[in-house]
């Protein structure tokens, strides 16, 4: 992939106080490697102030009880999934470490890997091999599939192999058909920043580090890492760590239920237009927020900031929707395909969510959106990158 040297300029966001921010492309020999470099005021004064000495750990999701509690060794032999769960947890943590301090440094080594919509920076890669390289060291033998490929991007530092597992975790109860679970029934789906695209723009909050864990083809547990939660305000704790178990509970977030008389939708904010927008309004929504991420969409979900996420297109993979599934499935809501099919995530199944992605707030309210989205548009949607490009 080519760049010209006057390619590629993108205005960030007026609601973020970055309107003034534009990204350059400096264009490397070879011309399939560039660096995005932001000149808006309050990015630049973000990432000065990250180049001051580390605050306290309680800043990045965890308290100092926590801290020095959070390391226990596996020989207590609690159940596998809490093991691997208290694991994910705090290597997530440190993945979502490496993704601010490579924003901050403003070197973000981006690669278009399809084309402007799909893109890959340092921070993708960095914090999948630390995500990847440390379970598989702790867990040898574990399935571990990753969105950046299954090779690492280069030699992995010892300081982000993490052992360390979070003692909440290693508390949860572990559901009655997933106990006596056997390490080759594990599937673990990453996706190391979910948001890539919003991470290169500045839209910093849609951002998230995703681990799921699924046992034989069941999306069961998950982490869902927001790095950058309260970055426009700095005095306040950064980033939060939320992470539960389907029948279990989840740590690190509260539901919030929607409003009882709105239909508030969430879908992508890249595509407004054909097939996706069709299906938003088939579901009569009376407000629809796009954002980036499939992540934060179900957050919004949990928080109560929206009914339902529509998203008619198989533009998600399993490292996209199993850790969101499992938490939002915890807590009460529902996650499935377009038709209303259960997603598989057994290490064989393919990585492409073909027939799109349809989750509500609330399990009962799901089969109300279903129904209201035509036969005929749900239909449509394996093809949809097909008919896009007729």
């Amino acid at each position: 992939m080519h760049f010209s040297p006057s390619a590629h300029v993108h205005w960030l966001p007026d609601k973020f106080n970055l309107s003034k921010a534009k990204v350059t492309v400096n264009v490397v020999p070879g011309g399939s490697y560039s660096s995005y470099d932001y000149m808006g005021d309050q990015l630049l004064r973000w990432q000065e102030e990250r180049k001051q000495p580390k605050v306290p750990t309680r800043a990045f999701g965890q308290s100092d009880h926590q801290k020095s509690n959070r390391s226990l060794a596996m020989s207590s032999n609690p159940p596998l999934l809490s093991q691997i769960l208290a694991n994910a947890v705090c290597v997530s943590n440190k993945a979502s470490a490496i993704v601010r301090e490579i924003m901050a440094s403003g070197q973000l080594g981006v690669v278009e890997k399809t084309g402007l919509d799909d893109l890959q920076t340092k921070a993708d890669r960095s914090a999948q091999d630390c995500i990847v390289s440390s379970l598989k060291a702790n867990f040898p033998g574990l399935a571990v599939i990753g969105e950046e490929g299954d090779e690492l991007h280069g030699d992995v530092p010892a300081e982000w192999i993490v052992k360390d597992q979070d003692p909440r975790a290693l508390q949860m109860g572990t559901p009655e058909s997933v106990l006596k679970a056997k390490l080759e029934d594990f599937t673990i789906w990453v996706d190391p920043l979910d948001g890539t695209k919003e991470y290169t723009e500045g839209f910093l909050d849609h951002v998230t580090v995703l681990v799921g864990i699924a046992v034989k083809d069941k999306a069961v547990a998950g982490v869902i890492n927001q790095p950058f939660y309260n970055y426009q305000y700095p005095e306040l704790p950064q980033g939060r760590t939320l992470f539960g178990i389907d029948g279990v509970g989840v740590h690190g977030i509260e539901r919030v239920l929607p409003p009882k008389d709105a239909r508030i939708v969430t879908t992508s904010r890249s595509h407004g237009t054909g097939l996706i927008n069709d299906c938003t309004q088939a579901c009569e929504p009376s407000e629809v927020i796009r954002v980036g991420g499939a992540g934060h969409k179900v957050l919004l979900l949990i928080e109560g900031r929206a009914h339902a996420y529509v998203f008619p297109s198989p533009g998600t993979k399993k490292w996209d929707t199993c850790a969101p599934q499992a938490i939002l499935h915890a807590l009460g809501g529902k996650l499935t395909d377009i038709h209303g099919a259960e997603f598989k995530y057994h290490k064989d199944v393919g990585r492409v969510n073909d027939w799109g992605t349809l989750a509500t707030s609330v399990a009962e309210e799901h089969q109300d959106y279903l129904s209201r989205i035509p036969q005929d548009m749900r239909d449509q949607v394996k093809d949809y990158f097909k008919n896009k490009k007729k």
